[in-house]
């Protein structure tokens, strides 16, 4: 099947890491929220979920678009969401879906990835390379994709059809689902996959490592994978989903949006949110 794709989509398809080429057809988002953000936070130290809840808020004051949060800190028994099942694009995010998979058919299979395998992987993940992507995503197929996301619980994430993974449907809820299961012993990923995924995260180029990292303090691990994709509805998606250890703490932030002027513009709102969460969690 073939689709009109603008010249200016094919530009864009043709130079960055957010998704492969896509048509320009509406997805199925919600549309931007007409009410201020209701962020919502509950810890287990004193004062820390009102402290965050407040300085999420703050930091997402006069932002357009349509945003997510989710936060998890496993030491402060920490959590704080806004929108966590509301549907947007997955662009590169999914990626990390992808791997995951590979890794749990793997392991069903007895066998480790082969050299194609892990070096497909890599480009995946360190350099978001769609190509990579595609040929993973065509090699596992949809059947063992969602045999996956249903091990993992990640019930809210529709699989893009037509090979579009860019399209897939993800939520926050689902996305800090993901990467719990990457940062703790679990019966859905081996030890060794876990290492595996968050090695991969943790060695994304320099240039891809903007979002959830910003702000991290200095001597906490960062892992994290970013995505992004302009389409005809909802202007930009801009999404970071990290994973953070060190300090005393171990956490997972994801930011989705959608309805960004540019893709800057999303970039700003997502670090806006990590720098106030990577402060008050040092804090605490």
């Amino acid at each position: 099947m073939t689709h009109r794709i603008s010249r200016r989509a094919r530009v864009l398809g043709a130079s960055i890491g957010a998704g492969m080429l896509i048509p320009l057809v509406a997805a199925a988002t919600p549309a931007a929220a007409a009410t201020p953000p209701q962020v919502s936070c509950t810890s287990a130290k004193a004062g820390l979920a009102a402290k965050l809840q407040r300085d999420i808020t703050a930091a997402l004051a006069n932002r357009t678009g349509t945003i997510a949060v989710g936060l998890y800190d496993r030491s402060t028994k920490t959590n704080c969401s806004l929108r966590s099942s509301s549907a947007y694009d997955s662009a590169s995010v999914v990626k990390v879906t992808v791997l995951a998979t590979l890794l749990w058919d793997a392991k069903k299979h007895n066998r480790y990835l082969t050299q194609r395998e892990a070096d497909l992987a890599k480009a995946m993940i360190t350099k978001s390379d769609n190509a990579s992507t595609s040929t993973l995503w065509s090699q596992l197929g949809l059947t063992k994709i969602k045999g996956f996301l249903t091990a993992a619980g990640m019930t809210q994430t529709k699989p893009g059809t037509g090979g579009y993974w860019g399209l897939t449907q993800i939520t926050v809820r689902d996305e800090q689902k993901l990467l719990a299961l990457t940062t703790a012993k679990n019966s859905v990923l081996s030890d060794n996959a876990r290492a595996y995924i968050l090695k991969l995260m943790g060695q994304v180029v320099s240039s891809q490592r903007w979002g959830t990292p910003a702000g991290a303090p200095a001597g906490v691990a960062v892992h994290v994978k970013n995505g992004w994709l302009s389409r005809a509805t909802h202007g930009w998606r801009v999404h970071s989903v990290g994973t953070f250890k060190g300090g005393g703490h171990d956490y997972t932030i994801t930011v989705l949006t959608h309805g960004n002027s540019t893709m800057q513009y999303g970039i700003n709102t997502i670090q806006a949110v990590a720098k106030v969460i990577h402060k008050d969690l040092a804090a605490s």
